[in-house]
């Protein structure tokens, strides 16, 4: 074994360290923020005693990931001594290179998740594609696959909107999904995912393909100010769909609203309290509109450049084939899989890893704006 220096990839994701790695600065952060929850008047702004627990929570996740990476950096050196002296260390060296690898592929992704919004709950929308019943059972097969990705990680969901289709499968579906960068995570499932495989709803067992839209916003927190105009509001009341139970309700208490200047409909039907479902309603229109200004702008970006986004909104991203044979392919890094089971079950990481490290690094290579340049705290 040759004891040389890490691969270049690494050394560059750990010079760019100073300001995210910086263990000394959020140490110092976290004991500031400690040293306020302890004060009498912590309470006083509930929303604000909130925020500064949720930044001590990821300042203390940070802290334990970079003590572990400074010992796995440690170990590493230390084997690669040896090693020079001519000790027998070769298998113990080979554990410990992927051992730091692997955190430092952690720490990339985190020096990624920079965006302006990254850092916020998601709102995760499923719509089924054209294809009737076949359509809406593929978009039910995504939901689940979300859910159970989502259990993985010890992250949570809150049901906003659920209609379920007339014999089986989703017309669509919304939950709010709660963890630390969720929107983060998130980002890189929107567009369209194809499933092609026998359908169990055709007699003769033909092969179909199906289609589903998976749309991921970032739910906006009271520090973003979206403006709405009551004016601009048309505002429905109905009886929830569905047969009651688990995800709906049937009472007159759903609400749709849609906003007249740029046609975007939200509705939420899941709370009994017809005020709880326009709140919600509401926060859904607030993060819809967020999202289709920050597109707005990304076009204005891309045309002023002379460039076109290689990876675009509503494009088709992924491939699913359960016949003839398996294979999960994302059409936009080249990654794929023939585990498809494993992909349906919720086992995402690395699809969702290999987009976000490619998109980060063709970001930073454009120096795209609103995205942390490496250094950056």
């Amino acid at each position: 074994m040759s004891f040389c220096a890490a691969p270049r990839r690494w050394v560059s994701v750990w010079t760019a360290c100073g300001g995210i790695f910086d263990l000394q600065h959020k140490q110092r952060e976290l004991a500031s923020l400690e040293e306020d929850s302890a004060r009498p008047s912590f309470w006083e702004d509930p929303q604000a005693a909130q925020k500064s627990l949720q930044r001590q929570a990821v300042l203390k996740q940070s802290i334990t990931k970079s003590g572990q990476l400074l010992s796995a950096w440690d170990d590493t050196r230390a084997l690669i001594e040896l090693g020079r002296e001519g000790e027998p260390v070769n298998s113990e060296l080979e554990q410990a290179l992927a051992e730091l690898g692997s955190r430092l592929d952690d720490l990339e992704l985190e020096m990624m998740l920079q965006g302006a919004h990254d850092h916020l709950n998601a709102i995760l929308t499923i719509h089924p594609g054209a294809g009737g019943t076949e359509a809406q059972d593929w978009a039910e097969m995504l939901y689940r696959m979300y859910l159970r990705w989502i259990e993985r990680r010890g992250w949570s969901t809150e049901l906003i909107d659920y209609q379920k289709g007339e014999e089986a499968g989703i017309k669509s579906v919304t939950a709010l999904v709660k963890g630390a960068d969720a929107y983060g995570y998130l980002k890189a499932e929107n567009g369209v995912h194809r499933l092609v495989r026998i359908s169990p709803f055709d007699a003769n067992a033909r092969r179909h393909t199906s289609f589903a839209s998976v749309y991921v916003y970032p739910e906006v927190d009271d520090t973003i100010t979206i403006a709405i105009d009551d004016k601009d509001l048309k505002v429905d009341t109905f009886r929830s769909s569905g047969a009651g139970g688990q995800h709906v309700n049937v009472t007159d208490s759903a609400i749709r609203i849609t906003h007249m200047p740029t046609g975007i409909v939200v509705q939420c039907q899941n709370e009994r309290s017809q005020h709880r479902n326009r709140d919600t309603a509401m926060k859904l229109l607030r993060a819809r509109l967020m999202d289709l200004e920050q597109r707005r702008q990304d076009e204005k970006r891309a045309a002023e450049e002379g460039a076109k986004k290689g990876i675009e909104f509503g494009s088709q991203i992924r491939n699913y084939v359960l016949h003839p044979y398996k294979l999960v392919k994302d059409l936009r890094t080249g990654v794929q899989t023939a585990q498809v089971d494993q992909v349906l079950d919720g086992d995402l990481d690395a699809l969702i890893r290999s987009y976000l490290l490619a998109a980060g690094r063709s970001a930073a290579r454009a120096g795209t704006p609103g995205e942390a340049p490496p250094g950056a705290s």
